[in-house]
C-alpha cells in the first residue's frame, strides 16, 4: 500500500499498512505490527535484496 509506516514511541513499535493478496486471487489490507529489532532485521535484509537485485542489472550506457 502506498501509507506511510509510522513509530508509536509509546508502544515502541512501528506499523506497516499491507496488503495481502491469498492464493484463491482475494486482497486484505491490514497493519504489520513490527518491534524495533524486527525492523531493524528487515532494513538489513531489504538492503540486502536491493543490493542483489542491483548487481544483476545491466550497467546502464
Amino acid at each position: 500500500m502506498r501509507r506511510d509506516a509510522v513509530y508509536d514511541q509509546r508502544a515502541s513499535q512501528a506499523a506497516l499498512p499491507v496488503t495481502v493478496h491469498y492464493e484463491d486471487g482475494g486482497t486484505c489490507e491490514t497493519l504489520l505490527v513490527l518491534t524495533p529489532a524486527q525492523v531493524e532485521l528487515y532494513s538489513l535484509q531489504f538492503l540486502r535484496l536491493i543490493e542483489a537485485r542491483d548487481s544483476t542489472r545491466e550497467p546502464r550506457r
